[in-house]
């Protein structure tokens, strides 16, 4: 029986994974590549760094899993808002991906803010933030000589990370992306379900750099047989979050999921109706099926389980992310540290460019156990923040949430997370739902899944915890973060933070 490989192309790696019909993991690999500091608050990696690692581990499970003739489709989803400008001739980068957590354009933002706020709001849905794609493109055609006179003769390429896995999958032959990923750009409007002229003209972007923009479940093209032995079909595509949200089968409005990986994105199914946020959530495309746009409501957390790997590389009192748990358990509880890791700023509901990290409520009895229990803990109040939000906005009173990636296999943190909540949250027995949601888009394109009923049938509980925590204790330390959340915020001196870019 033939199989769907899903391309997972994250911030930090690039992971491949085969699935059966069943939805069931059979191959996994996976790579990590370099991240590029080139100063404070900027990030980048190396796109054909990014490209070599996820055709790497492609090959990788197609000879594990009896090669390209096994595989019905490709799917894939992809680190979102990153951003890549490269030569179309050639299929060269002109620049180094600027990463989503990259801050160098917030002084532009902030002009953004005070002319444009509510157009874009309303238009695309989004805060004005460094974090998305638009003013990162902006900043590359500005600052690469001759980029911007090349972007408008139509030689240049701008482009997602799924766009340029895209590109260079098909040989070149196709330069597109779907509506999940377009809708993070602060270019596209999700109204009308296009690039926008008014928002391009803010912008300052020609018209000529960007993909065609397609649906996230459709055959896009072919992989250049020379890749892997034969042409495979690309067949679905959606930014990393939506798709986690359709691996987790949240097809009804109301469902909610929460991903815990480098940063933690939770996204509430709104149906077809665009509904704005009045709590500075995000209005978003969850994804584009048989011509129709689904939208979701979503509050990006910058930093998740980045914080777990900074105790493993910046503090070194951890040698593994697995350890932080069994650290983490040492101790009873934080011992009243509270760690806020505002390490790119603070996301959703903040939206505050010039937060940074703090630990506060440190004694001289803290250990190292206490800084691994407050890491975790900031994890979950940062969740806790975006989904009380979120059901203000949405008006539904959930009573669990769907939980995935790497993080929602900590026990502790999952728990600590419905206390916090006080709802259930809920882990899927197969938690790589990101890539599932790629698999399943493409298997839909190609018959190969003959409905979403199948997929469905497919989604099946590993672990319910329930809250525990009595509502006095909730509510006191839900108190206390938010008096360290309030110390870290607008930290950072906003003229350290330097850039080339001015509203046109």
């Amino acid at each position: 029986m033939p199989n769907v490989l899903a391309l997972d192309q994250g911030t930090t790696s690039s992971r491949a994974i085969v699935f059966d019909r069943g939805g069931n993991v059979l191959h996994v690999a996976q790579k990590e590549f370099q991240q590029i500091f080139p100063r404070a608050g900027w990030v980048e990696h190396d796109p054909q760094e990014i490209w070599a690692s996820q055709r790497d581990v492609a090959g990788q499970v197609l000879k594990e899993s009896g090669g390209a003739r096994d595989i019905a489709a490709i799917g894939i989803t992809n680190q979102r808002e990153t951003t890549v400008v490269w030569d179309r001739a050639s299929g060269e980068p002109i620049h180094n991906a600027i990463v989503w957590q990259d801050r160098r354009t917030s002084q532009f933002c902030d002009q953004l803010k005070q002319r444009h706020a509510e157009t874009i709001q309303q238009k695309t849905g989004l805060v004005i933030d460094a974090y998305f794609s638009g003013s990162k493109l902006k900043w590359i055609l500005d600052n690469v000589p001759g980029a911007r006179g090349r972007a408008a003769k139509g030689e240049l390429a701008f482009g997602t990370v799924d766009s340029w896995l895209l590109y260079k999958l098909t040989g070149g032959a196709v330069h597109a992306t779907d509506a999940s990923n377009a809708s993070r750009t602060m270019l596209f409007n999700i109204h009308s379900g296009d690039w926008d002229d008014e928002l391009l003209k803010i912008l300052d972007v020609p018209r000529e750099v960007l993909p065609a923009v397609k649906s996230s479940s459709e055959v896009y093209g072919e992989t250049d047989p020379a890749l892997f032995g034969r042409a495979i079909p690309i067949a679905g595509m959606a930014g990393d979050q939506q798709a986690a949200l359709f691996g987790q089968t949240c097809f009804s409005r109301g469902l909610a999921k929460n991903t815990y990986g480098t940063g933690c994105f939770m996204l509430m199914n709104l149906g077809p109706d665009p509904a704005s946020s009045k709590h500075q959530l995000l209005t978003t495309v969850a994804w584009k099926t048989a011509g129709k746009l689904t939208y979701a409501l979503e509050g990006s957390v910058f930093i998740g389980g980045a914080v777990v790997q900074w105790l493993r590389d910046g503090l070194g009192i951890i040698k593994s992310s697995a350890d932080v748990e069994k650290l983490a358990a040492i101790v009873p509880d934080s011992g009243g540290v509270y760690i806020v890791p505002a390490f790119a700023g603070l996301g959703a509901p903040h939206w505050d460019q010039y937060a940074r990290g703090t630990i506060t409520g440190v004694t001289r009895g803290t250990t190292a156990a206490h800084f691994a229990r407050a890491a975790l803990e900031g994890i979950a109040f940062q969740v806790a923040d975006v989904l009380e939000l979120m059901q203000k906005d949405s008006g539904i009173a959930m009573n669990e949430l769907r939980v995935d990636g790497g993080a929602a296999a900590n026990n502790l943190l999952m728990q600590f997370q419905a206390d916090i909540l006080g709802v259930a949250v809920v882990r899927p027995k197969v938690t790589e739902t990101t890539a599932l949601g790629a698999a399943y888009l493409a298997g839909l394109a190609t018959g190969y899944w003959k409905s979403t009923d199948d997929v469905k049938a497919n989604w099946q509980v590993d672990r319910k915890f329930e809250p525990s925590m009595t509502a006095s204790d909730r509510a006191h330390r839900r108190s206390r973060w938010s008096e360290a959340l309030r110390r870290a915020c607008d930290w950072e001196e906003r003229s350290t933070i330097d850039v080339k870019a001015t509203l046109a």
